[in-house]
């Protein structure tokens, strides 16, 4: 019986990815047709467009849409803050607030200075001010509320001498200290009415208080707008709103004003001394350590008091910042280290963080902030106050966390972080670790049940290079093995080109980051995306395989498992919560590779496979490789007598038959091509998207997968990621990106962004390879510009000034008078060639201090510290014969000197070698505070609350050690304090002008487009004697 004809009952019986008659035909030539004419194809055979195939469309389409839907809120979360309301809310007064902190910061008061005394004074008249107000709204009150009972405490008797600490076995610094607070005690609804403080060892009765702390002192270089003016005005409106009617607060609530943070955090050490440090069981600290922006949540000591922030209606932060602090990587401190370690209340951290640039500086002023920054930690410090004065449980009530602390329980460690500026998420780090481990151990274990599962249905071609088939012993070639090393090889070249990329930035232009951190961003994410995708096409250009996701997902999940258990341990041993993004890396990670193992059930299995590639061979090779490479040794067959053929059999000849046979054709360069070869290259395109389910050239069982799981697992992983890796990567960029200046080492940054670059991007490498060419080439031209700018672009703006640090020093016994600036190299030295009084005289560099900073110092101009007075008489001191007193080791001596400063109240005293041990008459010791450890003391730091006081102070050391008292002791004219044991700024007490005024500003205004002073360790200069004396 002769065979029929008809194409269409031709081709369904040839091979196993000719799925039907109507598709086949789509592959075949017009030359097939004797007529010429090809048959008409119905619209089920012209290809459709699948809006989630994994094709390139789609796949470029939805992967993009995604990434920039959260990144681009993501980057408006970071930069703009939310707006204050329009309408001031019940309790608060925004404009009030506002007019405050241009009062505050009309000028530099820090603790030395009368600019300071005069805010003392004007907060006082502020909180007296508000609290009439406040009574006359009372009174006013149709609802007949009556006015809280709210106690004003101007603390002038709380001193205390303690220890700054050392480092390691060198001698540490001694500190005396008379604190000028002003506290705020606002009594609760359910708290004893006796004023218990009044009485000689009063203790307090019932459930503990709420502390609010802000500092009102600033920096000798800042107006203090920030760090601490928006602290001090929200704490002023705290009073406001917790004395207006409807808004009592049921436990007692303490608003602390302290003054000294800025110098070994004084004010809050001094405030241990007060009665009401026995009542606070817990406590909100406002900080800042930027310029603006929103304030974020710093740290927290506990989950149970963590959740009272959630509240906020803007939270911000994330419990990376607080394990900064814990691993050591965050060397600054606030209030809140004396808070929880000294008197052992549970609390939080509030701060502003950014820009570091700013940060200490005189633009750290009104001009640079908002009120919409007001409005965000105000709106913050009321939800967080409210929820804290209207808990009534016990859970602060416990026993004391140590010794001599108050009773305040002890709290859990949590995991916390905002999402888009708009939700909060806390947990407990054990349900943390709960999960990890949980992670760790099942999802290895179902994904190896179910790599069982596919090997018993015979449908596991991951890792399969070929198929027996039983009958004939013949082996298929499955291609299974193709891609399994692709992804490890394309992630090492592309990350270790954005490690390159770092290094460069380092060595060329270090401190592009400083102005142009998004530059260096754009660079490093550009970069990874062209090159990965790049050797993807590559790698799937020669050899293509439909297993290339599958085969990405492992690696990143046997990655993924590695940081986890890495996570897993700090977390479990430190306490350490900072790797929570991990964990939902993970588990996205492996719900997309768990799709993939899924998708192989669709497959036939592999035995049916080779028996039907047995039966009907496919073409050697494929089409892309056939035109330049060999096929492979896992693409040619193995057995079967059809080998050379494309079909599995021919029209038999007639009159009609074609003249040349249809098995293969050849080009002039004598290669094979096929028919598939020639629409293709017809069509200016490789890529087959037939109705067969094939794409490209990828293996022909691949027919039978589902096209749509992409979008699955895509939304799996890259939401997730973006959200934790983009919110992480900014809040890193935005603290570390101008620490330059500090003296840090940029490197580092480079590398965190280069890491943290990758981490948002690794969702992309299992679909890269379909992307189309339009997304990467742009990408391309972005890298190439940003490239060449951040190599050759200037570092410094306006906005993004360079940092560098003043010091004027003034020896009475030589005369000598040295300016000093301290920067980094070159810009420092840069700078002083420009600065017309130094122009002309020998400057002098020290060697390299650290991270390329140096210090140069020439003659300087005469400070006008002490007006009508000679330098001779700015400072006097001396000291009394020492008296010996035997010890059951060795004899000690005592001596009392005695200290006098003209026009100061702060002043320091040096050892050349460490003493035993000092004291000061009246002033209070607390056992929480070492004033003095085994290695001794070379340094006293000395403050009084009133001026030109003369301290006594008693010091003792062994008498063999030291047959010599040799003590150099310094005046810090002016407005000065000390911070991180450095000096701090020296002003001019009369006139409010700054020494800087006198020294420098006339040479540098021309400068001030890029450069900004900041004192040298917090300060800008001293006047300093010598005092030698024998017995």
């Amino acid at each position: 019986m002769r065979r029929s004809t008809d194409p269409r009952n031709l081709l369904v019986r040839r091979g196993p990815l000719l799925v039907d008659g109507e598709s086949a035909i789509s592959e075949l030539d017009p030359g097939f047709f004797p007529t010429g004419d090809a048959p008409k194809m119905s619209s089920t055979t012209r290809r459709r467009f699948n809006l989630i195939a994994f094709t390139p469309g789609p796949v470029t389409v939805i992967s993009s849409l995604v990434y920039l839907a959260l990144l681009i809120p993501l980057l408006l979360v970071h930069t703009i803050v939310p707006s204050a309301p329009k309408s001031n809310p019940k309790g608060v007064d925004l404009s009030e607030a506002w007019n405050d902190l241009q009062h505050l910061t009309s000028g530099f008061h820090p603790y030395n200075s009368h600019r300071n005394d005069e805010i003392h004074q004007w907060l006082l008249q502020r909180v007296g001010h508000i609290l009439d107000a406040s009574r006359k709204a009372h009174e006013d009150d149709a609802m007949g509320s009556v006015a809280p009972d709210v106690f004003v405490f101007d603390d002038q008797q709380s001193n205390l001498t303690f220890s700054g600490g050392g480092v390691g076995n060198k001698p540490i610094t001694g500190v005396y200290f008379e604190g000028k607070n002003i506290i705020v005690y606002i009594r609760g609804l359910e708290d004893d009415k006796e004023n218990w403080w009044d009485s000689p060892g009063g203790k307090p009765k019932g459930k503990g208080g709420v502390l609010v702390n802000a500092h009102y002192d600033s920096v000798s270089t800042g107006f203090g707008a920030t760090d601490d003016g928006v602290g001090v005005v929200s704490v002023l409106q705290l009073i406001k709103f917790f004395t207006s009617p409807g808004n009592l607060p049921r436990k007692g609530l303490v608003l602390l004003l302290n003054n000294g943070e800025e110098d070994y955090l004084n004010g809050a050490r001094a405030y241990s001394q007060h009665p009401l440090s026995k009542y606070t069981h817990t406590f909100l600290n406002l900080e800042g350590a930027g310029a603006g922006g929103r304030a974020a949540l710093f740290r927290t000591t506990d989950i149970e008091v963590t959740r009272f922030y959630k509240s906020s209606p803007h939270p911000f932060g994330s419990v990376l910042a607080a394990d900064g602090f814990k691993m050591g990587l965050i060397r600054s401190e606030t209030d809140y280290a004396v808070f929880k370690g000294v008197l052992g209340l549970r609390g939080l951290d509030v701060a502003f963080i950014e820009p570091r640039a700013r940060y200490h500086t005189d633009q750290d002023d009104v001009r640079h902030t908002s009120i919409d920054s007001v409005w965000h930690m105000l709106s913050a410090a009321i939800a967080t106050t409210k929820g804290l004065v209207s808990y009534t449980g016990s859970e602060f009530d416990g026993r004391a966390p140590g010794k001599g602390m108050v009773n305040s329980g002890v709290g859990t460690h949590g995991v916390w972080f905002d999402l888009f500026g708009s939700s909060f998420a806390v947990f407990r780090l054990h349900t943390l670790f709960a999960i990890s481990v949980t992670l760790l151990v099942v999802c290895p274990i179902v994904l190896f049940v179910i790599g069982i599962i596919l090997s018993k249905m015979d449908k596991m071609y991951l890792f399969s290079i070929h198929e027996t088939i039983p009958e004939t012993k013949e082996k298929v070639s499955v291609r299974g093995l193709r891609g399994l090393f692709r992804y490890p090889i394309i992630l090492v070249v592309s990350s270790g080109i954005l490690i390159g990329l770092s290094y460069l930035l380092a060595k060329v232009n270090p401190f592009i980051v400083h102005s142009s951190s998004y530059a260096v961003w754009s660079m490093m994410l550009s970069s990874w995306i062209f090159m990965t995708w790049f050797l993807s096409c590559i790698a799937d250009f020669f050899r293509p395989s439909a297993l290339h996701r599958a085969y990405t997902f492992t690696w990143q999940l046997l990655v993924m498992w590695v940081l986890l258990v890495i996570s897993t341990v700090y977390v479990n041993q430190h306490d350490i919560a900072a790797g929570y993004f991990i964990v939902f890396y993970f588990a996205g990670t492996f719900l997309a590779t768990l799709i993939s193992y899924l998708e192989l059930f669709a497959l036939p299995n592999k035995t049916q496979y080779a028996r039907e590639q047995s039966q009907y061979p496919s073409r050697l090779g494929s089409n892309r490789s056939s035109r330049i490479l060999s096929p492979s040794a896992d693409e040619l067959p193995t057995g079967g007598d059809n080998n050379g053929e494309i079909y599995d059999g021919e029209e038999e000849p007639t009159e009609s038959s074609s003249l040349l046979g249809r098995q293969r054709r050849t080009t002039f360069a004598n290669y094979t091509r096929t028919g598939r070869d020639l629409a293709s290259s017809e069509s200016g395109t490789y890529e087959d998207h037939s109705e067969t389910g094939v794409f490209g050239e990828e293996q022909k069982w691949s027919a039978s997968l589902p096209t749509w799981t992409w979008v699955l697992q895509f939304l799996f992983v890259g939401p997730v990621v973006i959200m934790f890796i983009g919110q992480l990567g900014l809040f890193l960029t935005s603290a570390m990106n101008q620490v330059g200046a500090d003296g840090v080492g940029l490197l580092v940054v480079y590398i965190a962004i280069a890491v943290f670059s990758v981490l948002l991007l690794i969702p992309l490498s299992p679909f890269i390879h379909r992307f189309t060419y339009h997304v990467p080439t742009f990408l391309l031209l972005v890298f190439i510009a940003t490239l060449i700018y951040n190599l050759a672009a200037f570092p410094f703006s306006a906005e993004n000034r360079l940092k560098i640090f003043f010091v004027q020093e003034l020896n009475l016994d030589t005369g000598r008078n040295q300016v000093s600036l301290t920067g980094v190299d070159p810009y420092v030295q840069d700078i002083i060639r420009a600065i017309p009084s130094a122009s002309k005289e020998n400057i002098s560099c020290d060697s390299e201090l650290d991270s390329g900073r140096r210090k140069c110092s020439w003659p300087g101009l005469a400070p006008e510290v002490v007006q009508d007075e000679p330098t001779d008489r700015w400072l006097s001191f001396n000291i009394s014969k020492p008296s010996s007193q035997e010890t059951k080791d060795t004899p000690v001596l005592h001596a009392r000197l005695h200290v006098f400063g003209k026009n100061t109240r702060a002043c320091r005293v040096n050892f050349e070698r460490p003493i035993r041990d000092y004291s000061l008459p009246g002033s209070a010791l607390d056992d929480r505070m070492p004033h003095t450890l085994p290695q001794g003391i070379s340094e006293i730091r000395l403050w009084s609350r009133t001026w030109e006081n003369v301290w006594t102070v008693d010091v003792q050391w062994d008498a063999e050690d030291m047959d010599e008292l040799h003590g150099r002791v310094v005046e810090l004219a002016g407005v000065c304090a000390a911070v991180g044991g450095y000096l701090q700024v020296v002003g001019w007490s009369g006139g409010g002008q700054s020494w800087i005024l006198k020294g420098l500003r006339k040479d540098i205004t021309f400068l001030i487009g890029f450069w900004l002073i900041s004192g040298w360790g917090g300060g800008v200069g001293y006047v300093s004697a010598s005092i030698r004396t024998y017995f």
